[in-house]
């Protein structure tokens, strides 16, 4: 059968039938790997990423033909066997992999003197809410994402494809210490403001209109630790008028950043 190959810059590189795609270990164990096509998509027109491997299936070839034509790098055309290999047999891939070098890290000063909403997770672990917590970063243009580095998800490819892409939009600090990135956030004349269901004054009204903004996010269940309740410069409900006064944690941050947002015109 002949080679189908997209047409314009690139050469789709079509694999020898039974053949799987095996990347060195060494390399291997220093790339993310990227599936989903919002999330490869996004990352391939990351000129921030450094990519290493573009797969795909024959028809997500030719379904996002046009995209692909746009990598800078070429598209090797694998079967739909081969791709669940890589992103094992539960993941929704749509038929697009992505081998990348993790994106360069920001350093906490970076998000202090950036402009935008600031967002800090407080443990939060589960790759699905901060994964769509990011994705609420990125529709609101947030000026970075805090999280610890241990007790949060590491940037696999559940995370980003619950991120949908917006891990590349979306500048993320990991630190040892939360209390002392707080403390440094509010030197740094930034409001940082916990979200508790039970704090005495609604999100509307805590927030100082003179100072940049942090909402910080504590873990489902658990909510904000003790220390950093503490650290922090307020805490703050969301005013639910409703029976149930707590909300699914992605569901909080995207409202809280709603309320900063309108807040901050």
């Amino acid at each position: 059968m002949a080679e189908r190959k997209i047409p314009r810059k690139n050469t789709l590189n079509k694999r020898k039938p039974g053949r799987s795609f095996r990347s060195k270990a060494s390399e291997k164990s220093s790339l993310e790997i990227l599936y989903g096509a919002h999330t490869v998509l996004e990352a391939v027109s990351n000129p921030n990423r450094q990519l290493s491997k573009l797969l795909a299936t024959e028809n997500a070839a030719r379904r996002y033909a046009d995209q692909l034509n746009a990598s800078p790098i070429p598209v090797e055309q694998v079967s739909p066997g081969e791709v669940s290999r890589l992103t094992g047999p539960d993941a929704v891939h749509q038929g697009l992999v992505l081998l990348a070098h993790p994106l360069p890290a920001p350093c906490l000063d970076d998000i202090a003197e950036a402009s935008g909403t600031i967002v800090i997770l407080d443990q939060i672990t589960d790759p699905h809410n901060v994964g769509a917590i990011m994705r609420s970063c990125a529709a609101f243009g947030v000026a970075g994402l805090i999280m610890t580095s241990r007790h949060s998800p590491q940037a696999s490819g559940v995370l980003a494809k619950s991120a949908s892409g917006a891990m590349e939009h979306v500048p993320v600090v990991r630190v040892t210490n939360l209390s002392s990135a707080i403390e440094e956030l509010k030197v740094a004349n930034v409001q940082c403001i916990g979200l508790d269901s039970e704090a005495e004054n609604p999100l509307e009204t805590a927030i100082d209109e003179s100072q940049r903004v942090a909402i910080v996010l504590g873990a489902e269940g658990k909510g904000l630790r003790h220390k950093t309740r503490e650290k922090c410069s307020a805490l703050a409900r969301l005013d639910m008028p409703g029976a149930i006064a707590s909300l699914n944690v992605s569901n909080a941050a995207v409202l809280a950043l709603y309320v900063a947002n309108r807040r901050a015109r």
